[in-house]
Parts: structure tokens; C-alpha cells; sequence
């Protein structure tokens, strides 16, 4: 079995503008005849882990590309940190994104670097003026933190799916996000694997006061992580609010799901 997951070092918290933190109206999204976002709205609070959990292939990762300005909007507005995403200048849009962390599927690390040049990649390209040992003790925190202090030397090539998970996050918390966005953190993972990310998820945002949005279609990762979960379903988020409250709910869609969830061994 894996050693239980350190305790993240807490940082101080950071002030945040009133009101939703992230807010969304009406975003729709199509990739020629096939729609994919039909008016999506939702708000998220500071320092909330909230799961958008669906089905693959219903929009949930569309849906964070749009709020980072990866892709375009056919229709709505996205708020983020009081800025409205789609009318930034590419400046300002490069400088909204530094305030936020990504965390990709496949962890998206570069297997020509070590673990430690993968962490210190993003800090010397956006942190000007921080020394090489600053940026040596803020690696070796950052692997700290997520239990992977050993692994500084290693090469991607050399981790389990789990590690490299750790290690992406890692790579992410170096810049001390206010957001931090999940792409599906549990895809592929063993049982135990995905308990002890789904404990980091939490421990990162108590530690790092980080306002979050995990998306998902593994109904534990949601019932662990989630402080409210928006259900996406035909493209719109059809219910909102505590895992137990959203899966009260008598849709048909939704208790589909719960089942499809539990018994569809290939839906990852």
C-alpha cells in the first residue's frame, strides 16, 4: 500500500474579489453541427471545491478550456476572478492565467525533463527575478507537499500514472494558483491511487485557500471532493447542490448515471 498522503503546508490566504469567484451565463459551445455546451450557468464561491460531474464526451472539459480561454464561446459570458475571459487582450488573458492551475488528464509533463525541471519550468518562465535557489527550495516544497520528495531526480518515464498525477499538481501549486482546475484527476487510477488524489484535491484546497473546480464522471471523486456538484447533462447544468442532494433528484438522467457509474467497467 502507498504512504498516506503529508499534510500540505498551509500559505496565507489571499484576498478575493465580492462575490463568485468564477460565474458563468448562458455559455454555449458547438463544434460544427454537433452541440456540445447549450447555456451553462453556474457560480462558484471562494475557496469551494465545486465537481461538474457527466458522462464522457458531454462537455465538461469544453467547459474549463472556455474558462481559461482555450477555446471561444459561441454564446455567454465567462467571470473569472471579476474578469470577463473572452474580452481579454492576449496580455491581460496571459496574466488571468498565471493566477490559475491546471491540472491535465494526462498530467502533461515533459518526458525530456526531470521531475524537478518540470516543476521549475513554469516558475522561471513566469516568476522573473526569483533565484535558482528559491527556485530549488520551491520545487522541493512543492514535492513535499505531495508526498514525492524522492522522486526530484526521476524522469516522467520513471513514475506510476499515480506519481505523475502527484507530480502535475505539484508542478501547478508552484505558483501558488488562486483557481485550480481538474481535468478528470482520477482517470485511470487503482482504487487506492485515487483515494489518496482525492485527499490531496482536498488538502490543497485547505492549505492553499484555492478556489476549485474538478470535473469528473467518478462518482467517489465527487462524493470526496465535491462541497456541491453540478450535475451536466444534454449540455446544461440540470441540478446543483450536495452529492446526496443531487442524487435525490427523480430524473431518470440522473439515476441512469449513478447506475451507468457503477456498472459500465469501460466508461473511463
Amino acid at each position: 500500500m502507498s504512504p498516506p498522503v503529508p499534510a500540505v503546508p498551509a500559505v496565507p490566504a489571499v484576498p478575493v474579489p465580492a462575490g463568485p469567484v468564477i460565474s458563468i451565463r448562458g455559455l454555449k459551445k458547438a463544434f460544427g453541427d454537433r452541440e456540445i455546451l447549450r447555456g451553462v450557468d453556474l457560480d462558484v464561491s471562494a475557496a469551494e471545491n465545486v465537481v461538474v460531474l457527466g458522462r464522457s464526451g458531454t462537455g465538461k472539459s469544453v467547459l474549463i478550456k472556455l474558462l481559461v480561454g482555450l477555446l471561444t464561446p459561441d454564446a455567454g459570458v465567462a467571470t473569472v476572478l471579476g474578469q470577463d475571459v473572452h474580452a481579454l487582450k492576449p496580455a491581460a488573458l496571459d496574466a488571468l492565467r498565471r493566477r490559475i492551475g491546471f491540472s491535465f488528464q494526462n498530467s502533461a509533463l515533459y518526458d525530456s525533463m526531470s521531475v524537478a525541471q518540470n516543476l521549475a519550468f513554469p516558475l522561471t518562465m513566469s516568476a522573473h527575478g526569483v533565484s535558482a535557489a528559491e527556485v530549488r527550495d520551491r520545487v522541493a516544497d512543492a514535492l513535499e507537499a505531495v508526498g514525492l520528495a524522492h522522486a526530484i531526480g526521476q524522469m516522467p518515464s520513471e513514475l506510476s500514472g499515480g506519481q505523475r498525477k502527484r507530480v502535475g499538481i505539484a508542478r501547478t501549486l508552484i505558483l501558488r494558483p488562486e483557481i485550480m482546475l481538474y481535468d478528470e484527476p482520477t482517470a485511470g487510477l487503482d482504487p487506492v491511487t485515487s483515494t489518496e488524489i482525492n485527499e490531496l484535491i482536498n488538502q490543497v484546497q485547505q492549505a492553499y485557500h484555492t478556489t476549485s473546480i474538478i470535473i469528473t464522471h467518478d462518482l467517489t471523486c465527487a462524493r470526496s471532493t465535491g462541497q456541491r456538484v453540478a450535475m451536466l447533462l444534454d449540455g446544461q447544468v440540470s441540478r446543483v447542490g450536495t452529492f446526496d442532494e443531487v442524487f435525490a433528484s427523480d430524473d431518470p438522467r440522473i439515476a441512469s448515471f449513478y447506475a451507468y457509474n457503477f456498472t459500465n467497467s469501460e466508461h473511463a
